[in-house]
Order: C-alpha cells, then sequence, then structure tokens
C-alpha cells in the first residue's frame, strides 16, 4: 500500500451530503487519482457477519439500515473501544490511489488515527447543510442516534480545514469545491 499524499476526512451531520461530496471531489479528479474510503463499510460487513444480515443493504439508505442503526452504534463503539483503530486500518486496506476522500469520518479517534498515521496529509473537511435542507432530504431527529457520538463527536475538539456548505445551490458548491482542489493540487 502506498502512502497518500493527500487523506480528507470529511464529517457532517446524516443528511448533510458528505457522500455527495466524496463523489464530486472523485468525479473531478478522477478515479484514478482519488478513492473514497468508508469507515462504515468495514463496520457494517462485520456487523452483517456477526448478526446474519445483509451487508449490502445495510449500505444503502433504507429502512434497512435505519432497523440496525443504533444496535449498530452500540456495536461500533464497543469495538473501537477495545480498539480505536480497527474499522479505519480495514478502510484504508488495499488503497492505492494518491488522494484519499474518506467519506464518513465521526469520531475524535478517527481524526487523531489519521493524524497520527499519515501527518501533513490529512486534512479535515466539515460539511454542512441547514437543518431545512436536510430535512428535505428527508432527516428526521432519532433520539439515541442523533445526539449520540456518531452524530456529534466532532461537533467540537476540531478546528477544520475546509467547511463545504452544501445546500442545494451547485454553483456555490462547485466554488467551493474548486477551492479545495486547487489546494489540493499543489500535493499532488
Amino acid at each position: 500500500m502506498a502512502a497518500p499524499r493527500v487523506v480528507l476526512l470529511l464529517s457532517g451531520k446524516r443528511k448533510s451530503g458528505k457522500d455527495f461530496v466524496a463523489e464530486e471531489l472523485r468525479n473531478r479528479l478522477g478515479p484514478d487519482v482519488c478513492t473514497i474510503l468508508r469507515l462504515s463499510g468495514p463496520l457494517k460487513e462485520q456487523y452483517a457477519k456477526e448478526h446474519g444480515l445483509d451487508f449490502e443493504r445495510l449500505l444503502d439508505a433504507s429502512t434497512y439500515k435505519e432497523m440496525f442503526r443504533q444496535d449498530m452504534i452500540r456495536w461500533g463503539e464497543e469495538k473501537r473501544q477495545a480498539d480505536p483503530g480497527f474499522f479505519c486500518r480495514a478502510a484504508v486496506e488495499g488503497a492505492l490511489q494518491p488522494v484519499w476522500v474518506v467519506s464518513d469520518t465521526r469520531r475524535l479517534s478517527d481524526v487523531e488515527w489519521f493524524r497520527d498515521a499519515y501527518g501533513d496529509a490529512v486534512q479535515t473537511v466539515r460539511v454542512v447543510a441547514t437543518e431545512e435542507t436536510r430535512k428535505r432530504r428527508n432527516w428526521v431527529f432519532v433520539t439515541g442516534v442523533d445526539d449520540a457520538e456518531s452524530e456529534c463527536g466532532l461537533d467540537q475538539g476540531v478546528a477544520f480545514d475546509w467547511v463545504i456548505t452544501n445546500d442545494g445551490d451547485k454553483v456555490a458548491l462547485g466554488e467551493q469545491l474548486e477551492m479545495l482542489l486547487q489546494s489540493l493540487h499543489r500535493s499532488l
């Protein structure tokens, strides 16, 4: 595995558009240069194995995933307490591109693991959207989910290198991504 030149750690609330922003970055950089890594992928895969569930259905934005979300969060926290880097190591396995976009960074321990492993290559990106925008994207507050560490763990304690506003204005989003990409090109 080659060391990345840039690691972008995306974080944000549910329905803020983290995956959309990650896809936009990869589309603009190209798949040979940029890969999207998901910390939730290894978590969901292991959870599905241990609980006899459909891994593929846990990956989408379905009601199936929502039925297991709270227990998956609890289970993931137990795994992280035993080994804070467990899901981070699994996510980066096999990544070869010079730019890694981690689309679902949720905890300070994730940021710390990547900074310890990749140093100055790491940049933090907060994706924000208004509550109104998130509701238009079918977000509804769920106690035990939206107030858990998995949603609030990076609300404090991180000085973000970039804040991307993703409220549906394609031109404004494009301008913000272009500034980020111009900065990245200096590291490539």
